[in-house]
């Protein structure tokens, strides 16, 4: 057993690290010193924008982006099926970019700017009505990731063909095998969203 009777606390500040020996100085140099600050933000804290809304967290250094927006914001259209980046279910768009978020640590999205399905489902977008009308799922686990995927292509590449929307789908598996679907709809979404469509 350790003895730690004679063993002194010590006090660090939070904004610079001075170390002192009592409370009451360290008290006394935070309100001399920093008394105009704002309070420290407590460690990993990260600031992250999904779907538009703002958000400050304190994360755990092992959360990853799929926890943080499932389980802790409860947007629960991220699925997760395999937990390892082989499915392409949990995709969600970082900025402007689709990734997977059951491989991306919560601790890595600080400042960052996130799109779920949900939001894209929220703005309107085309591929959401498109995906209906083409019958592009059957029991539906895996469509949030298909529309995530597609809704980053089209933002990158507006008018695809179908060689390159099959490129772009081809980390996202489905068990139900509504492959030939999914194509049929984005071509249509593209089409939506041309802007001499919209002006009709």
């Amino acid at each position: 057993m350790t003895d730690r009777s004679n063993e002194q606390t010590r006090y660090a500040c939070p904004y610079c690290a001075s170390v002192f020996e009592s409370y009451e100085a360290i008290k006394a140099h935070v309100l001399a010193d920093h008394g105009e600050e704002p309070l420290p933000e407590p460690e990993d804290t990260i600031h992250i924008t999904v779907n538009g809304q703002k958000y400050t967290m304190q994360v755990e250094p092992e959360w990853t982006l799929h926890y943080l927006i499932h389980d802790q914001l409860g947007l629960t259209g991220t699925k997760l099926m395999c937990d390892h980046g082989a499915c392409g279910s949990c995709t969600v768009i970082l900025n402007g970019k689709a990734v997977l978020s059951c491989m991306t640590l919560a601790l890595e999205c600080d400042g960052k700017i996130l799109e779920t399905v949900e939001g894209i489902a929220a703005a309107g977008h085309p591929l959401i009505e498109e995906y209906v009308k083409h019958h592009c799922m059957q029991c539906g686990y895996c469509t949030p990731g298909f529309v995530v995927t597609a809704k980053a292509m089209l933002d990158r590449n507006p008018d695809p063909d179908e060689k390159q929307i099959r490129a772009a789908l081809g980390g996202n598996l489905c068990r139900c095998g509504t492959y030939p679907q999914h194509p049929k709809a984005i071509l249509a979404s593209a089409k939506k969203l041309k802007p001499e469509a919209g002006s009709q």
